[in-house]
Parts: structure tokens; C-alpha cells; sequence
């Protein structure tokens, strides 16, 4: 019988604890820049693009734990990059977090209904975001 290591190298810990991959598609940069900043202040990976069409070519080269989506943006909005993604990788729909600062918007809110979605209204909390990551990743 042989005896267990008396150290974990760091290949072994890298297979142990995986950074949890973040997709952010937020067209105003200092709202990006805080969310990435934040997010990866508490241990996320996060690639962050302006919009649908970025997001779009992010998910088909690698996969993602949670996309924080925006709903209102340029070249392709959050329903729009949502449909394309349930076309192309369906598996990926239940790891939706929309934001929106036009949460009266009819369109918006009947989307959200639709797809069940999880939105979070701007302006928001950073711990709202964080809860609201967690929650997905548990439900995932």
C-alpha cells in the first residue's frame, strides 16, 4: 500500500478548485468596469463585451458558469442574444442573469416572464448581483 503525499502540488489543487467562468455583456463601460472588477474580487473569471454579438462569439469558443446579460444594447439586445444562444447552446439558458434600467418596459418584463428569467433592476447592489450569482450557480 502506498502511503498518501504529505503535500498537494499545485496540479492536484488546480483540479480541486475551479474559478467559476463569467460571461458580462454590459454596454456602459463603467458599469462593466465595476462588475468585473468586483466579480473578480471575489474569486470569478469574468470576460466582459459590449455587446450581443461579442457575447455570441465569446460562448461559442468557451464555456460559462453564469452570463450577466444586459437587456438594452447595441448591434444585439439581451432577448435577441438570449434566442441566438438557446438556438446554438441550449444548455446555457438556465445561466442567465438579466439587468435593466427600463424595468417598466412591457417588452422587457414580458420576455423575462416568458423565459422565466432572473432580473435584476439597475440600479442594483453589488451584494444583489453576488446573491443572485450564487443562487444560479446552486440552480445549476
Amino acid at each position: 500500500m502506498q502511503a498518501a503525499p504529505d503535500r498537494l502540488n499545485i496540479k492536484d489543487s488546480a483540479s480541486i478548485i475551479q474559478t467559476k467562468r463569467v460571461l458580462l455583456l454590459e454596454d456602459s463601460e463603467d458599469l462593466k468596469s465595476l462588475i468585473k472588477r468586483f466579480l473578480e474580487s471575489n474569486s470569478y473569471s469574468v470576460e466582459a463585451v459590449s455587446h450581443g454579438a461579442e457575447g455570441l462569439r465569446s460562448i461559442m469558443r468557451e464555456e460559462f458558469d453564469i452570463i450577466i446579460c444586459d437587456m438594452q444594447m447595441p448591434r444585439l439586445s439581451g432577448d435577441r442574444f438570449y434566442f441566438a444562444v438557446k438556438k446554438a447552446m441550449p444548455h446555457l439558458c438556465q445561466r442567465f442573469i438579466f439587468i435593466t434600467g427600463y424595468t417598466c418596459s412591457t417588452k422587457i418584463n414580458d420576455f423575462i416572464k416568458q423565459v422565466n428569467g432572473t432580473m435584476l433592476p439597475k440600479p442594483f447592489l453589488l451584494d444583489e448581483l453576488y446573491g443572485a450569482v450564487k443562487f444560479r450557480l446552486f440552480l445549476s
